[in-house]
């Protein structure tokens, strides 16, 4: 009985539950239906010409109202306009009268706290300062800023982005205007827009405009987070992306270029004075106003060839022109802000155009510009030199962010055709200029593109793709470079190279159960060199295939040796992923070494790193599957080292997994990277590889790692690498390990 009153109340229950989904999900769309009349957008009309009365109709218009209503149309909204009544968006928020609010610049919680929603971005709107005269301002932290009392949401987005600042808030512009003559401060902040319009106002011809923007802001609608709220937003942004910048820029520049202020009784009284007394002077005014006037829209159209100088038509970035302007402009506002600037040009970006047409290779470049601006920050710049040509100033990030922007921008930029089944693989070279104190010092653009372009060259030279520095301390690596590389072929010749081996370990039986091959390079006028130092030079120049030939070539005949001693062993080797290159045949290579030393496949263990798979995958496949089909076990060497190959473990089999022990390292939660390393142990076992931790460096690790499963190690913990003569000498008398270490 009981059991059946349980099953009662849980079906009743879930009876209740279902109900409950039932309405929610008829939520959305009854609020959708509740919007199907007149969506009544509140607005503030001081802002003239973003928002603003017509004194002949009393509408409401402006550029925010234009676009508001060209995005409506487009999302088939109705719309229609009032004034807002509250103090502040914040309390006008609460107001449920209001179906949509304006503007914007991101989502605020009401008066009451309540959450709102905003619409996608109508236009960027810039900020400029105004100053009293042609007044030289100091630096932005050390300013004293008045704004007018409805632009608090701005306020906060300025004292964000500049601490140091002071603002005072006034009652009206007029009030502000006040303050600014009377030295209670240094400059007032406004929309550019607004500032068009308000310094028609002739008393205020006295006041000047700031050459460059401090900022700009989103300009959005947005309303309380409720289902109606979401849905008119969410219809009205489909609105919203379908306006294009053209449209965009024709509304601005329709009101931008007009005179929408209005003289007063005041007005006229300010700008004529006393001339009103004298016919003949009012007339000499008259003339003096009107060429004034003609000046004036001269300038403003010289201002708007210049926009159209200073931008490329194409893709809406940069012109080279304007880049150096811009690229002036930050770095005399950021001084102490350590800069790069990278120099990127897309090879053979001519023949794109003659296979797949002029139109596919302008849809490259603005695919290429999208993807970079969503990377960059307002004081960072991007600018098209000429044709596929591109310079970016950027902030310093280090290694991480030309990672992250080699995943973000050329990853996709590399695959752009691909992706579309069409094409090649698009290759681009990119130079970057680190730019010194003496820069800041003696600004000169043109001089940092050349670096730059000269670092883009030496990468273009070399017939890959990728990106190399230019740095006065690189022309010394690069002597060094060259050096170590024009010596390579004497030094395989005398025997410079050497072929050490670090041991392998079964941690359970202490056996050594085999080697890796490690080359060291003992040069006869540099001594020991690093193989961190000599082999990317080698990889660089195209030489790591000679190099690792003679280190196969080496262990083979060790292979050989040892064998006829009876001292049967497999030895690990590297394959570099320049090795592996289109019409090259690394498993006939490794087929002729064994042939000729008299060995069987399983002596040769062939290491590939993950890197290798993740950047040629389908090269690295087909070598792969080659090279086992012939009987050679594939390793996986530095797997978990940072890159993601789960997805080539899924494309491809391979005999055994080195697993790196980053995950043990002292940084980072320890325990998190017990776990991660249990279950990547778990993982290779279930996919039937086996597994080798290299890297072992202590007795707690060895006790973990053999704890989870995995016995077969490598490390200092054991040995380090060692000469063949050494390892020849302990495989010969002692095939364990000591108990103890």
């Amino acid at each position: 009985m009981i059991g059946m009153r349980l099953s009662r109340r849980a079906l009743t229950f879930l009876l209740c539950m279902i109900v409950a989904l039932c309405c929610a999900a008829a939520a959305v769309p009854a609020a959708l239906a509740a919007q199907e009349g007149p969506v009544t957008i509140s607005v503030p009309v001081d802002r003239c010409p973003i928002f603003y009365q017509d004194a002949d109709t009393g509408e409401i218009v402006g550029i925010g109202v234009d676009l508001m209503r060209a995005a409506a149309e487009s999302a088939g909204l109705a719309v229609e306009f009032q004034v807002i009544g509250e103090e502040t968006l914040k309390d006008a928020l609460d107001n449920e009268r209001y179906d949509l609010l304006m503007p914007f610049g991101s989502a605020i919680a009401s008066a009451s706290s309540r959450a709102s929603v905003v619409s996608d971005n109508l236009i960027q709107t810039p900020f400029t300062l105004v100053t009293l005269g042609k007044r030289n301002l100091s630096a932005l932290n050390d300013l004293r800023v008045g704004m007018p009392h409805s632009l608090g949401g701005v306020a906060e987005t300025v004292r964000q982005l500049y601490p140091g600042i002071e603002i005072v808030m006034y009652e009206s512009m007029a009030g502000s205007v006040r303050a600014l003559r009377a030295g209670a401060v240094d400059a007032l902040l406004h929309n550019s827009y607004v500032w068009s319009y308000v310094l028609q106002k002739p008393s205020y011809s006295d006041l000047r405009v700031q050459p460059s923007a401090m900022f700009s802001m989103d300009f959005r609608a947005g309303t309380l987070d409720t289902p109606a709220g979401r849905a008119i937003i969410e219809r009205l942004n489909g609105g919203i992306a379908a306006l294009s910048d053209t449209r965009r820029q024709a509304v601005v520049l329709d009101y931008t270029s007009r005179r929408l202020y209005r003289y007063g009784l005041v007005d006229y009284l300010y700008q004529y004075g006393l001339i009103l007394l004298l016919v003949l002077m009012l007339f000499v005014s008259l003339i003096v106003i009107t060429l004034q006037k003609i000046r004036t829209v001269r300038m403003e159209q010289a201002e708007k060839m210049r926009r159209l100088i200073d931008h490329d038509p194409l893709t809406g970035v940069y012109s080279l022109n304007g880049f150096r302007k811009r690229a002036e402009e930050l770095l005399r506002a950021h001084p102490d802000v350590p800069y790069l600037i990278s120099y990127n040009n897309i090879k053979d970006f001519k023949y794109i155009n003659d296979t797949l047409g002029r139109a596919a290779g302008d849809d490259l470049l603005r695919f290429w510009v999208d993807k970079s601006m969503e990377t960059l920050t307002e004081d960072e710049a991007m600018g098209r030199i000429e044709s596929d040509h591109f310079a970016v100033l950027r902030r310093v990030g280090g290694e991480a962010l030309l990672i992250r922007d080699g995943e973000d921008v050329f990853a996709p930029v590399r695959n752009f055709f691909i992706d579309q089944g069409k094409g090649n693989r698009v290759q681009i070279c990119s130079g970057i200029y680190v730019l010194t104190p003496k820069d800041y010092q003696q600004i000169d653009v043109d001089h940092m593109l050349d670096f730059a372009r000269l670092a883009e060259r030496k990468v273009r030279d070399t017939y890959k793709d990728g990106y190399g520095f230019y740095n006065p301390d690189q022309w010394e690596k690069g002597k060094r470079a060259a050096d170590v590389v024009s010596h390579l072929p004497v030094a395989i010749d005398t025997g410079e190279f050497q072929v050490w081996y670090q041991p392998q370990v079964n941690y359970d039986t202490g056996e050594i159960t085999g080697a890796e091959a490690l080359c060291r390079w003992n040069h006869a006028r540099l001594g020991w060199l690093r193989p961190a130092e000599f082999i990317p030079m080698l990889e660089e120049a195209g030489l790591i295939f000679e190099l690792d030939c003679y280190v196969w070539d080496r262990v083979c005949q060790d292979l050989q040796r040892w064998n006829r001693m009876g001292l049967r062993r497999s030895v690990s080797v590297n394959l570099s992923r320049c090795d592996i290159r289109e019409g090259g045949d690394i498993p006939g290579h490794f087929c002729d070494l064994i042939q000729t030393y008299g060995l069987t496949p399983d002596q040769l263990r062939i290491e590939i790193t993950e890197t290798a798979y993740v950047e040629n995958p389908a090269l690295l496949i087909q070598t792969t599957v080659r090279l086992r089909e012939l009987g050679f076990q594939v390793e996986m060497d530095d797997f978990g080292s940072g890159y993601s190959s789960l997805h080539m473990l899924k494309e491809v089999q391979v005999d055994r997994i080195k697993l790196d022990l980053y995950f043990l390292t002292e940084t980072g939660d320890p325990e998190k990277g017990r776990v991660i390393i249990n279950y990547m142990i778990q993982m290779g076992r279930s996919l039937g590889m086996s597994l080798i931790a290299e890297g072992v460096e202590n007795v707690a690790q060895a006790r973990f790692l053999q704890s989870v499963g995995c016995s077969e190690m490598q490390g200092f913990y054991f040995y380090k690498p060692m000469t063949v003569q050494d390892f020849e000498h302990l495989i010969e008398n002692d095939d364990r390990v000591p108990p103890e270490l």
